[in-house]
């Protein structure tokens, strides 16, 4: 590595050799291997695209999309030997609203896509059996993705930003935090072997039901396929996912922090969760779990779920009880990510022991020497799906802000919300309150930190990128909105922060397709082939503007310029050199790509 002597190349290869229990010469042929654009498998390369717009289509590969410039922010046009002096200071990975299902836990309300399949649209999917083949897939691209198509460097880390469990599931909570951790799962709860749900129940209509869609709206009105073994391939293949090769980070979604994104819970929440009666029918949900929200009498609760959980309930089944379906705690979501292990690590992804300890649901973390990576929680845990910022934590934030500023390091900001999500001013009528900040204010917070450049959050399920330009019109920061795991298009980025060494920097976006083979095969229900499928049903859910949530060309691949926020050449070569070294010597440990 050329901006180390060789006195310093040869301490750091033995240090870092010894940490990691490598060969001193395979690390040392490692990091003196020059460094050039990784030969990555990303949509620069190919996309996935329709090959139609009516009636039940197919997926096809599709050419690539280059990088559109943007320059929005800078106030100028971009010099163009840029390309010629770049140095990349840090390359991540970005998910987003993975939403881990358990489809079979009685307490979701799936039944209510037979009221409003639009209004419900996000209660029952016809791609919803198959999240952690899909959540594998999108660890096996950002692996595949470790040296950056731009510069080459080394993937340093991934943040996700929220919606990981989608109702609140301790087991779907552990299904994504070992997906990412790299376990083999089946992704089954309740009876071994046995799918007990609606997408075999020949009464609930509103499902897509794989073995014979021909009686409900799926297969009948949209031409959804039948699909012969999926159920069962689904729920009883182990899934093997390799884990991330890096360290990973996590942030509150509002589906981690309330019921199905938007309800405080309780104990009969947990009731039906845990128990053995399932609803079938609309009917059936209202008044298992509809009216027990809305009673403020412990005896009428316990009534209704008792009648729920002794089978009395009309339009109802009986499932096998798991109590692995509880209802996390906000404190659980943060517990179980300390129950992870040191490799790929943090253990806590971000959080710790201590915000167990005094209630912290946010954090700050160094995730180079000069860089800073902040997640905050934005969710309102009183009512509803946008998000606001509690005061106490807009102030905790603003003080990180001032100590990166004096540090002279580069920030990137972590939600889930975005800031046409930030609109949520709902106050408990029982309990503690204190202001909440929404977006414009937070907006004009943030632009008192020139060293604040990149907002990564998800929430709307949709690739988008906007840049908030300072008052004067020029400079700023970039807010880059990913698509989710669950919806299409099931994508998630890499991104990379580089000094143009000319008195600006470019943050470039690039989106992932998960691994899964763009056309799907029905034949084949492996692990991968049925992420293939996934991601066709869910382009063709006719209760989703699908086409949309790809995002505009300005949306995904992009070099988004910014004025250098202050002195670059105060992060000196020789730093950038260790930190990526580390990087690298991190992902040869772990099987991936060194460059």
């Amino acid at each position: 590595m050329s901006q180390l002597s060789r006195r310093t190349f040869l301490t750091l290869t033995g240090g870092l050799a010894a940490a990691w229990a490598l060969p001193i010469d395979t690390v040392a042929r490692a990091l003196d291997r020059p460094v050039a654009p990784g030969d990555v498998q990303t949509t620069l390369v190919a996309t996935i695209r329709k090959a139609g717009q009516s009636g039940y289509v197919k997926l096809v590969p599709a050419p690539g999309e280059p990088y559109l410039t943007r320059v929005d922010l800078l106030g100028r046009e971009a010099t163009p030997a840029r390309a010629k002096t770049r140095r990349s200071l840090v390359y991540l990975g970005h998910m987003s609203d993975l939403h881990v299902i358990d489809a079979q836990s009685p307490a979701r309300l799936d039944t209510m896509a037979g009221v409003d399949p639009v209004l419900f649209s996000g209660n029952f999917r016809p791609q919803e059996l198959m999240q952690v083949q899909i959540l594998t897939g999108l660890v096996q691209a950002l692996n595949d993705a470790a040296s950056s198509p731009v510069t080459g460097a080394p993937l340093a880390f991934v943040v996700n930003t929220g919606d990981s469990a989608d109702q609140r599931s301790q087991q779907e909570l552990r299904w994504y935090i070992d997906t990412l951790d790299g376990a083999k799962i089946t992704a089954n709860t309740g009876k071994p072997g046995e799918y007990e749900g609606v997408q075999v129940w020949p009464e609930c209509d509103f499902a897509y039901h794989p073995e014979d869609p021909s009686n409900d709206v799926w297969g009948r009105e949209n031409g959804y396929p039948a699909i012969p073994g999926l159920v069962k391939s689904a729920i009883s293949n182990p899934v093997d996912s390799p884990g991330l090769s890096v360290p990973w980070y996590a942030v509150y979604g509002n589906h981690d922090a309330n019921y199905f994104g938007g309800w405080p819970t309780g104990w009969m929440t947990n009731e039906l969760a845990t128990g053995s009666r399932k609803a079938a029918l609309p009917s059936a949900t209202e008044r298992m779990f509809g009216s027990g929200l809305g009673s403020t009498s412990p005896f009428e609760k316990l009534f209704i779920g008792s009648i729920a959980n002794r089978g009395f309930a009309s339009g109802t089944r009986h499932v096998t009880p798991d109590p692995n379906r509880k209802i996390m705690s906000l404190m659980d979501f943060i517990s179980e990510h300390l129950n992870s292990p040191p490799t790929p690590g943090p253990v806590g992804h971000g959080f710790s022991q201590a915000d167990v300890d005094n209630e912290i649901t946010y954090w700050a973390k160094d995730v180079t020497p000069f860089v800073t990576l902040v997640g905050l929680n934005t969710c309102n845990i009183t009512v509803g799906a946008g998000g606001s910022i509690p005061q106490d934590q807009f102030d905790w934030l603003k003080a990180q802000l001032v100590k990166a500023r004096a540090a002279n390091k580069l920030v990137i900001l972590a939600t889930h919300h975005t800031s046409f999500t930030l609109d949520n001013v709902a106050q408990p009528v029982i309990g503690p309150q204190q202001n909440l900040i929404v977006a414009d204010e937070f907006i004009s917070m943030l632009h008192e930190f020139p060293n604040m450049v990149a907002w990564m959050n998800g929430h709307t399920h949709l690739n988008r990128i906007t840049g908030h330009a300072n008052p004067n019109g020029v400079g700023g920061f970039w807010e880059i909105s990913s698509a989710s795991c669950v919806d299409f298009s099931q994508q998630g980025r890499v991104t990379e922060i580089v000094d143009n060494r000319d008195g600006t920097i470019s943050i470039f976006t690039t989106v992932l397709d998960h691994a899964a083979p763009a056309q799907a095969n029905y034949n084949d229900l492996s692990q991968s082939g049925l992420g293939s499928i996934s991601r066709e049903l869910a382009a063709n859910d006719v209760y989703w503007d699908t086409d949309s949530l790809l995002g505009s060309v300005i949306d995904r691949n992009c070099e988004l310029l910014l004025p250098a926020p202050f002195d670059m050449a105060k992060i000196s070569d020789q730093i950038v050199a260790k930190s990526q070294a580390e990087q690298r010597v991190r992902l040869l440990a772990a099987g991936g790509a060194t460059q």
